[in-house]
């Protein structure tokens, strides 16, 4: 794949940070915890699932944060709050500087406009009633983007050529389209109103390996020429790694560390993310006999009843007294790299 390289992705990117102070996207603390109600007439809450449980972070324009973690640790939920379709029980949501939190529906239809979102699914995100080219289109409806008919029918050739499909396809179904064709189709609906961020959830995650890679290869040409950032949400480490400028480590609704790729990748210190890279296979065969696996015991907790302390540490391979009863917070330990455990290391 082109453009994989960290270090050229870190260097361009510090140049854009110097450039622009402030950060696109600005989440700090944000909660979100789901009330469990007992009782037919009068229903108390007697339990909160707590999805997302405090996490903080910073994308720059132009920038890639990589959320990963294990299925049930909250990434889908946090990206939902963030465009506002999940209502937060706390914290702060700030785009271009604006707070989401508590924004009207009116005001954040204006704000949407410029947030896109890529879902997991490419067979399920698309109506199966509607044509390719009124699936791309409709963002230049809904917004009054679109001048006139024969603007609207251009701009839609326009986005399916720039997501590399012919305009040929506008009058098709989506059942007529493979997997990474449907992709395409989502990722070109979600650029039609020239977002500043798009969030894609788990977006290649149901793809082959090789149409993985021209999918990502597609959003990178994508950042660089409308100067998209993302928050790219995956549970494959390996993924993330080629496209990410900074990585999230996610962990039972909490972030458990967090760095740029390159940092991540060569010092790995929080045990969760050091069994996530354990388990990436290599292509030597030699290396991947050799190299020492990291067998996490035991299931994810439930949010429900998190463990007292760390979360982590019921599965932790290297957990003490004090990881059972105190719960560790994120502290810097270099140059854009945190961690929340009290042994790394150590």
């Amino acid at each position: 794949m082109t453009n994989t390289s960290g270090l050229s992705i870190s260097s361009s990117l510090k140049d854009t940070k110097e450039q622009v102070a402030k950060p696109l996207l600005s989440v700090r603390n944000l909660k979100v915890h789901f009330p469990i109600n007992r009782g037919f007439i009068f229903q108390r809450e007697v339990a909160r699932v707590k999805a997302v449980d405090g996490i903080s972070f910073d994308i720059f324009p132009g920038e890639t944060l990589g959320l990963v973690g294990e299925s049930g640790s909250g990434k889908t939920t946090a990206a939902k709050a963030i465009i506002q379709l999940h209502a937060s029980t706390n914290g702060s949501v700030k785009f271009e500087g604006s707070e989401l939190v508590g924004m009207s529906n009116k005001n954040m239809r204006s704000v949407r406009r410029k947030m896109g979102m890529v879902f997991q699914d490419p067979y399920g995100s698309l109506n199966p009633r509607m044509r390719a080219g009124d699936i791309v289109g409709e963002p230049l409806k809904v917004h009054g983007l679109a001048l006139d008919k024969e603007n609207y029918r251009k701009e839609v050739a326009s986005l399916l050529t720039t997501v590399g499909l012919s305009p040929a396809m506008s009058e098709r179904f989506p059942n007529e389209f493979s997997g990474g064709q449907r992709q395409r189709l989502g990722i070109a609906r979600a650029i039609a109103t020239k977002p500043k961020l798009l969030i894609m959830d788990e977006s290649v995650s149901a793809l082959d390996v090789s149409i993985q890679a021209q999918i990502l290869n597609l959003l990178q040409d994508l950042q660089d020429q409308y100067k998209l950032a993302y928050l790219f949400i995956a549970h494959d480490l390996s993924v993330v790694r080629h496209i990410s400028h900074k990585i999230a480590v996610m962990y039972l609704g909490k972030i458990v560390e967090i760095a740029n790729s390159e940092e991540l990748y060569e010092r790995p210190l929080h045990p969760y993310t050091q069994a996530l890279l354990s388990a990436i296979p290599t292509p030597n065969p030699i290396h991947e006999r050799s190299r020492e696996r990291i067998i996490l015991r035991g299931d994810l907790p439930s949010p429900i009843s998190p463990p007292d302390g760390c979360s982590f540490s019921t599965r932790c391979f290297i957990a003490t007294e004090r990881c059972t009863e105190t719960a560790p917070e994120l502290r810097t330990v270099a140059l854009d790299h945190q961690v929340a455990c009290f042994l790394a290391g150590d």
